[in-house]
C-alpha cells in the first residue's frame, strides 16, 4: 500500500487505483505522488491476472488539481543550478511515466470525478478511455501558462491530436476551463456519467472493450481539422494563433509562443519525438525569468498572504456574522456583494432609502447575470439577495460585528459618520474604511476606540478585483487587524497589510503611473504612443484609459486633498496642471461624464480625444518605444521602493502581490520589485539616475537600493 494511491484488486482482474494525497484538501502530483503511481503502474503491468486498471481520486474536491506547486517551484530552482541537460531530464520523467501508462499494452480508464488541471489533466489524457461526472461546474483545463510554463507532460501533442489545432491552442494559451460536456463534444472524454456510476462505467469499458492503443499510436492517423506542416487548414489557424497571441501578449510571455511551437512542431513529427520537444520547450521557459517571477508570486506568495501570513499570533478566529456597509455607491454595493455572497448578513445603509435600495439593485444584476451565464442558481441568488437588509437608519446597525465605512472621500463627512454610528454599535464591534487615500491615523481621532479602527481598501469593481488593501494606524491593535484578514478570508480576497500614509501603498504607487503618462502628454508626446507603449510593456491598460476609468475630478481632487494636508512638503507634479485644466474649464471629468482624455460615444467605441492636439500639441521629435515604457514602469518600481523604505510596506512579498493584484502591474514580471530584480539593481539604479537628470528628481532612486546596488544584492534572495 503506497502513502498517496489506494490499489487493489476486483476477482475480474481489474485493478483500481484511487488518488488520495494525504495532507491536502485536493490532490496534487508532488513527487511522492509520481513515484507512487509510478512503481502502481510496473505492478499492472508486471501482473498477468490485472486485465486493465481505473485511475480515479478518493477526494470530493475533484481528481487531480495538476502538479504541487512546490514541486514546480523545485524545477525553476533547480534550473538555475543545472545545465540545460540535466534540467530536460529532471522535466522529462513525468513525460516518460505518462507515456508508459498509454504504451504499456494494458488499458487504462481515467474517472474523472471533478476539477482535472494541469499534470491531472495530463494524467487523464495519456488513459485510453476518459469519462467524467456528468456536472457543468467541473472545471477541466491547462493553467500553466499562467505560471510562465506549458503543459510539460504531453499535454501539448495528446490535445490537440484529440481535439484539432484550434481547440487545443484556445484553451492552452489562456489557461481558460472548458466544461465536462465541452470536453465530450470536442472529442476529449469519451463519456459522461453520474458521479456515483462512475467506477461502473471505467470498469463496463475495461470488460466490453477495451482498447489499450491511443489513436496517434496507429497506422493512418489523422489529426482532428488537419494536422502538419503543409494542410491548408493547419497553417492557417497557426498564422491567425501566431497573430491573435501577439496582440494579446506583445511577446512578453514566451510561454504563449513556446506552446504554438509545441503543438505545430509535434504535428510534423512522431508522437515520441513531439513530446521530447515539448520538454525542450519546457526546460527552455524554467531557464528564463518569467516562471520562477510568477510562481514566486502568483501562486506561492499569494496563497501565504490568503492563508493569513500577517495575522497576529494569538487572537482567536473572528468570522464577520452581521456587516454594516455604510456608503450605497458603487463601492459600498459591491463590498454588500461580495459580503452577502460569503454568507454574511448585510446592512446597508445610506442617507436615503432610495440610495440604498439602488445599490441593493447592484447585486440584484449581478444575480441576474450569474443566473443568465449558469454561474449561480435562482435559488442560490435569492438567498444571497435575502442577506442585504438596505436602510436609512442607523439604528439598524446595532447587532453588526464589523462596519466598513465608503462614504465620500471628504475628512468632514467621514468623521460624523463615525461617530453617528459609533453612538448605536456595540462596543466589541470593529470599524473599518475604505478610504484609498485618507490617512487612517488621523480619520482614527474622530473614534472613541481608535484600536478597533483600520483601513480595509477595496478596489473597483469590487466583485472581480481580488485584492484588498488593509492599512495599520498608529493605534490599531491586533484584534481588529486579525478581524479584517479574517473577513477578507471569508470573501475570499487576498490581503496585503501596510502601515499608514497618505494613499498608503497601492494609490501611492499606482497614481504615479497615471500621472506619468498625462505628464508626457503634456511634454507633446503623441497620445497613442503613450497608451500603445504601456500595453506592450505589460500593463493592462494605457495611464489615460485608466485615468479616465477612475475619474480626472478624482484624480484632481485627491491633489488638492494632498498639497492641502502636505503644505509646504508638497511637491508640484507636472500632470498637475492638466488635471486642473480639464477639471476646472475644459469639464472633461473621464468616463462618468462621457469625455476624459478619450470621447465616448453613444453606441460608438471610444477614442482618443482630438482636442488634445489643440491643448498639448504633438513634439516633432518623439520619444523612442523604449524611452516611454522605462518611465512608465521605473516611475512606478521607484515609488515602490520608497514605500519599501519608509516603512508603508511591510515586507517584499506584499510589494509585488499587490502591485500585480492591485493595479495590474505587467504579470510576467512577478511584481514591480522582481522587475528590478530581473532587471538586476545595478542596471536599474543606473537607468533610473538617467531619467532623474533628464525628467525630475521623482525619478532619483532611495538610497537603500542605491546600497543594495552597490553590494550586489537582490530584493529575493537565492
Amino acid at each position: 500500500m503506497t502513502k498517496t494511491i489506494k490499489f487493489s484488486i476486483d476477482a475480474d482482474g481489474i485493478a483500481t487505483l484511487v488518488i488520495d494525497v494525504p495532507d491536502h484538501s485536493m490532490n496534487v502530483l508532488n513527487r511522492e505522488c509520481i513515484e507512487d503511481l509510478d512503481s502502481l503502474v510496473d505492478k499492472v503491468i508486471a501482473d498477468d491476472k490485472i486485465k486493465g486498471a481505473i485511475i480515479t481520486s478518493g477526494k470530493d474536491s475533484g481528481f487531480v488539481a495538476g502538479a504541487d506547486i512546490s514541486l514546480i517551484n523545485e524545477l525553476i530552482q533547480l534550473a538555475k543550478k543545472e545545465d540545460a541537460a540535466t534540467t530536460f531530464e529532471n522535466q522529462f520523467t513525468l513525460n516518460a511515466l505518462f507515456r508508459k501508462i498509454e504504451t504499456c499494452g494494458k488499458p487504462f480508464a481515467a474517472a474523472v470525478n471533478g476539477l482535472t488541471l494541469g499534470g491531472g489533466f495530463e494524467l487523464a489524457l495519456c488513459c485510453h478511455y476518459r469519462i467524467c461526472a456528468d456536472d457543468p461546474f467541473i472545471k477541466i483545463g491547462f493553467p500553466e501558462v499562467m505560471l510562465g510554463i506549458l503543459p510539460g507532460a504531453g499535454g501539448t501533442q495528446r490535445l490537440p491530436r484529440l481535439a484539432g489545432f484550434m481547440v487545443a491552442l484556445q484553451y492552452m494559451t489562456t489557461g481558460k476551463n472548458m466544461s465536462p460536456q465541452e470536453a465530450k463534444a470536442f472529442g476529449i472524454f469519451q463519456e459522461l456519467a453520474p458521479r456515483g456510476k462512475l467506477l461502473e462505467a471505467a470498469k463496463k469499458w475495461l470488460m466490453e472493450s477495451p482498447d489499450p492503443v491511443a489513436p496517434w499510436d496507429k497506422k493512418g492517423f489523422r489529426y482532428p481539422g488537419g494536422g502538419g506542416a503543409m494542410h491548408p487548414k493547419a497553417v492557417q489557424t497557426m498564422i491567425g494563433a501566431a497573430a491573435m497571441a501577439q496582440d494579446k501578449t506583445f511577446h512578453n510571455y514566451p510561454a504563449v509562443e513556446a506552446i504554438l511551437s509545441c503543438v505545430y512542431e509535434g504535428s510534423i513529427v512522431p508522437f515520441d519525438t513531439g513530446i521530447r520537444i515539448e520538454s525542450k520547450y519546457f526546460t527552455k521557459l524554467l531557464l528564463g525569468p518569467e516562471p520562477g517571477n510568477m510562481v514566486r508570486t502568483l501562486f506561492i506568495n499569494k496563497q501565504a498572504a490568503e492563508k493569513g501570513m500577517a495575522r497576529p499570533e494569538g487572537v482567536p478566529e473572528m468570522n464577520t456574522k452581521k456587516l454594516g456597509m455604510l456608503g450605497a455607491g458603487m463601492m459600498g454595493a459591491g463590498i454588500a456583494y461580495v459580503s452577502a455572497r460569503a454568507g454574511i448578513d448585510v446592512v446597508l445603509f445610506d442617507r436615503t432609502m432610495e440610495e440604498a435600495e439602488k445599490g441593493k439593485d447592484y447585486s440584484r444584476k449581478l444575480v441576474e447575470k450569474g443566473i443568465k451565464r449558469k454561474k449561480t442558481t435562482k435559488e442560490k441568488g435569492a438567498a444571497l439577495l435575502a442577506r442585504i437588509h438596505p436602510t436609512d437608519s442607523y439604528d439598524d446597525l446595532k447587532g453588526c460585528d464589523l462596519i466598513i465605512e465608503a462614504v465620500f472621500e471628504d475628512p468632514k463627512i467621514k468623521a460624523g459618520v463615525i461617530k453617528k454610528t459609533e453612538a448605536v454599535i456595540p462596543k466589541d464591534c470593529f470599524f473599518a474604511s475604505n478610504t484609498s487615500t485618507l490617512p487612517i491615523t488621523g480619520l482614527a481621532e474622530n473614534s472613541q476606540r481608535p484600536e478597533q479602527f483600520i483601513g480595509v481598501h477595496f478596489f473597483s469593481p469590487v466583485d472581480k478585483m481580488m485584492l484588498v488593501e488593509i492599512i495599520l494606524g498608529k493605534k490599531t491593535g491586533d484584534e481588529v487587524l486579525a478581524k479584517a484578514l479574517d473577513y477578507v478570508r471569508q470573501i475570499r480576497k487576498i490581503p496585503i497589510v501596510v502601515n499608514d500614509s497618505r494613499g498608503f501603498y497601492t494609490t501611492r504607487c499606482f497614481s504615479t503611473y497615471v500621472q506619468e503618462g498625462v505628464a508626457m502628454v503634456k511634454e507633446g508626446v503623441k497620445p497613442a504612443l503613450i497608451e500603445n507603449a504601456a500595453k506592450m510593456a505589460g500593463m493592462p491598460v494605457g495611464p489615460l484609459a485608466i485615468g479616465d476609468e477612475v475619474s480626472i475630478e478624482l484624480m484632481y481632487n485627491i491633489q488638492k486633498s494632498t498639497k492641502a494636508g502636505e503644505g509646504k512638503n508638497y511637491k508640484p507634479h507636472p500632470a498637475d496642471e492638466v488635471a486642473k485644466l480639464f477639471v476646472e474649464k475644459l469639464g472633461r471629468l473621464g468616463r462618468k461624464n462621457g469625455k476624459g482624455f478619450y470621447d465616448y460615444p453613444e453606441g460608438g467605441k471610444k477614442h482618443l480625444w482630438p482636442g488634445l492636439a489643440e491643448h498639448f500639441p504633438v513634439s516633432k521629435t518623439q520619444p523612442t518605444l523604449d524611452e516611454v515604457q522605462k518611465r512608465l514602469l521605473y516611475r512606478q518600481a521607484i515609488e515602490v521602493t520608497r514605500c519599501l523604505e519608509e516603512g508603508v510596506l511591510r515586507d517584499v512579498p506584499s510589494a509585488d502581490v499587490g502591485s500585480i493584484f492591485g493595479w495590474g502591474f505587467a504579470p510576467f514580471s512577478g511584481g514591480v520589485l522582481s522587475y528590478i530584480d530581473t532587471v538586476g539593481a545595478k542596471a536599474f539604479v543606473t537607468e533610473a539616475e538617467r531619467l532623474a537628470k533628464t525628467y525630475g528628481e521623482r525619478f532619483s532612486p532611495p538610497k537603500g537600493l542605491k546600497k543594495m546596488a552597490e553590494a550586489g544584492e537582490t530584493y529575493y534572495p537565492a
